[in-house]
């Protein structure tokens, strides 16, 4: 109904000024304003109070109410750190934040612990602009994590997600999300807004492409993941697809009222940048906008990143859409204003208080997760003759070469860093005084090969750029973005044209000039590397974008830190590997689960400077029952003399199944620090569920009363151990 709004206004200020003074929630001029009223029944009083403008308004990322007094929560990109670049007039001011390395690089890590600190940083980050004096600029929801998964190399946007795996990806997302979101038992720290559901893995005509697959796939595999965020992250919003799923766009598709809102209990659902204008431009689904942002509010839209406002008005006049729609859409949406304290006095919110004093980013504790996820995220591909680490002691002269030796990449989901540390700063800095170091970017006039020959060992540095050059936010069109100038790279918007790295020529140029050569890949996604792995004595994989690039990678090239990272997709050998571009059934030779030939580097690899001798699998029963549980242990033991991370990878198969299964699936994984000579027993919890595959018939997961091959080892193609675990009935 129209409320008063002098007198609405009135009530707020006197309440501001009660709540300011420690006032109780006696003084709340509203209902909805009293934090100790049922949320349910403080969302249905701010609904009685809305105007049908202010409702309409409000399913924009601007969320508040400011008639109210209810603040937006605001929003920002935020997959591995916040993006306030201050290019678009809805940031006022470039702000520089924590950046962590690529999701590909947080995913392998295979540490959720040290992912949902991250996710703690960035959210902290966040509260901190949203409240301090400096800056006001809301933005506790954060648009992330990124849950989708890497099923085709060539996807230009392989950048943005943890891997390949369900699992996986799945318990990063749901870490991520904890980070973000935080552990007090009333309010977030942030809310959590995952991408992009689902089924978005490729870029070219993604404005209305088809993901063609069935239910299985649907719940086993690209689904696992947003679930897992929701059922165990405690994720209550996500953002859909551009594409479809079996030709109905996901922005219109029953399955986010049936399944996502009424099963996952989501609370806001977003649309993409413009994706309410393909449904009529591309799609040709609805004749104009109005009936497509009309059929996208009743599908369970409720927040809007397109044209929207003037669509809705003449819609709610003409009865094509009810103030009930309107209501329904909002009660979800402000049932994260409520978890985010906004309308709630200060005092009983700890993150309410996160506005004061220096700036979070310059933190020691900020810097020092940003510092451990890049080490972490290092993967030690190859390194035949103990190349690595280098021994500093018996090194005078080092060249450090490459088009991305003294760069540190920013990508189109990256802010700002506080600083950055290139590869050439970072192997100075580490060097010392006593080593000279030369750069050479390239082998114009021959510098790269005169560099590398006249040292003593040669660093060549490689990779993608992962916006395809500088100009990418001028270079979009209606079907995506511009062609990289090297169809080996990919970026949003523009799909890889090939695998092969065009800068494998440099590494061996190099190589013949130097044949103390040091690879070092910094990669968005995977590359056919053939020649390098068979030639190159030591090899170095790591994600764009991190702050710390640099120092990472010098501790160790070094020595001082011992790589333990582990690849998160399937490393193909030829581009004939893999199925066509647009086949979303993984059955056909996706994924490690199914892939076929032999992969250049398989799901999970990664080498240490140590090794590590894997002993007596065993269970914490003897058989598993449906509904039950079990613990996995197995004894791991640092053979070698450095101290190292072992990365502890679990898979299951199942040989007796009536259904097809995978030839093999992660189910857990540890990543565990030993010192030399040192012996742990690892425990690996491992639920029935975990095991399940979905019934399309009943509807449902379902766990067979199989046996189930288990199997530890240090890459999906390196099991050490094997074990078989009975699933019978109680």
């Amino acid at each position: 109904m129209q409320t008063n709004i002098p007198a609405a206004v009135a009530r707020v200020a006197v309440l501001a000024a009660a709540l300011g003074a420690g006032v109780g929630a006696h003084a709340a001029a509203y209902p909805f304003q009293d934090p100790t009223l049922p949320p349910q029944q403080r969302i249905a009083n701010i609904l009685s109070l809305m105007t049908p403008d202010e409702k309409i308004a409000a399913l924009s990322p601007d969320s508040g109410v400011p008639r109210l007094g209810i603040p937006s929560f605001g929003a920002t990109e935020g997959i591995h750190g916040l993006v306030q670049r201050g290019e678009s007039t809805r940031q006022r001011e470039v702000i520089t934040t924590t950046q962590f390395p690529q999701p590909p690089g947080m995913g392998a890590t295979w540490d959720p612990d040290l992912v949902r600190q991250a996710g703690a940083v960035q959210s902290t980050e966040a509260r901190y602009i949203t409240q301090s004096s400096k800056y006001k600029h809301p933005m506790l929801m954060q648009w992330g994590p990124q849950s989708d998964l890497a099923r085709d190399p060539r996807w230009g946007r392989s950048e943005e997600v943890y891997g390949e795996d369900p699992f996986l990806v799945g318990t990063m997302a749901t870490a991520y999300t904890r980070g973000i979101q935080g552990d007090d038992p009333t309010y977030w720290r942030g809310a959590a807004l995952l991408k992009h559901f689902l089924a978005n893995s490729n870029e070219d005509g993604r404005g209305n492409s088809s993901s063609n697959f069935d239910e299985r796939l649907f719940h086993e595999y690209y689904a696992a993941p947003f679930r897992m965020a929701f059922q165990d992250g405690g994720a209550r919003a996500l953002m859909a697809a551009y594409n479809a799923w079996n030709g109905t766009p996901m922005d219109v598709h029953p399955v986010l009222r049936s399944l996502v809102i009424k099963q996952w209990g989501a609370d806001v659902i977003s649309s993409d940048g413009g994706a309410i204008s393909t449904l009529v431009k591309l799609y040709k689904r609805y004749p104009d906008q109005k009936a497509a942002a009309v059929a996208a509010l009743k599908a369970g839209v409720n927040q809007y990143l397109d044209k929207y406002q003037d669509e809705l008005r003449p819609a709610l006049k003409d009865g094509t859409i009810t103030v009930a729609d309107l209501d329904d859409a909002l009660a979800r949406k402000l049932r994260t204003t409520i978890k985010l304290g906004l309308i709630d006095p200060p005092a009983g919110n700890p993150y309410a208080a996160i506005k004061d004093g220096a700036a979070p980013w310059d933190s020691a504790a900020h810097k020092a997760v940003s510092l451990r996820m890049a080490l972490e995220s290092i993967v030690l591909m190859k390194n035949d003759g103990h190349a690595l680490p280098l021994a500093k002691d018996h090194i005078k002269r080092i060249a450090v070469i490459g088009p991305h030796a003294d760069k540190v990449h920013w990508d189109w989901y990256g802010g700002i860093a506080p600083y950055t540390v290139t590869a050439l700063q970072g192997v100075k800095a580490a060097a010392g005084p006593g080593v000279t170091v030369t750069y050479a970017p390239d082998d114009k006039d021959g510098a790269a090969v005169k560099a590398a020959r006249d040292a003593d060992v040669a660093i060549v540095v490689v990779g993608n750029d992962p916006t395809c050059g500088p100009n990418m936010a001028h270079e979009w069109t209606d079907a995506g973005t511009k062609r990289c100038a090297d169809p080996g790279d990919g970026r949003e918007g523009r799909d890889r044209e090939s695998l092969a790295l065009a800068q494998e020529g440099l590494v061996k140029q190099v190589l013949a000039a130097n044949p103390r050569t040091v690879m070092v890949l910094v990669s968005s996604f995977p590359f056919t590397i053939n020649w390098s792995k068979a030639h190159v004595p030591a090899i170095v994989q790591m994600a764009h974008a991190s702050q710390d690039q640099g120092t990472a990678l010098a501790q160790v090239l070094f020595g001082a830190y011992n790589p333990g990272g582990k690849l998160v997709t399937t490393w193909p050998a030829a581009e004939t590997q893999l199925p066509t571009m647009m086949d979303y059934d993984i059955r056909h030779g996706r994924t490690y689960m199914y892939f076929k030939g032999e992969p250049l580097f398989p799901f999970g690899h990664g080498l240490s400077y140590t090794t590590f001798r894997y002993d007596r699998l065993r269970t914490s029963a003897p058989a598993l029952a449906p509904d039950g549980k079990v613990d996995v242990d197995v004894d791991v033991s640092n053979t070698g003399k450095v101290a190292g991370d072992a990365v502890v990878e679990l898979y299951a198969a199942w040989p007796k199944s009536k259904v097809e299964r995978p030839r093999e699936a992660l189910v857990g994984f540890a990543r565990v620090h030993l010192a030399p000579g040192e012996k742990r027993t690892v425990r690996i919890p491992l639920a029935a569920q975990r095991l399940a595959y979905w019934n399309t018939d009943a509807g449902r997961f379902d766990v067979e009363t199989v046996p189930v091959k288990l199997m530890v080892g240090e890459s999906s193609a390196d099991i050490r151990l094997t074990a078989t675990l009975p699933v019978r009935p109680r």
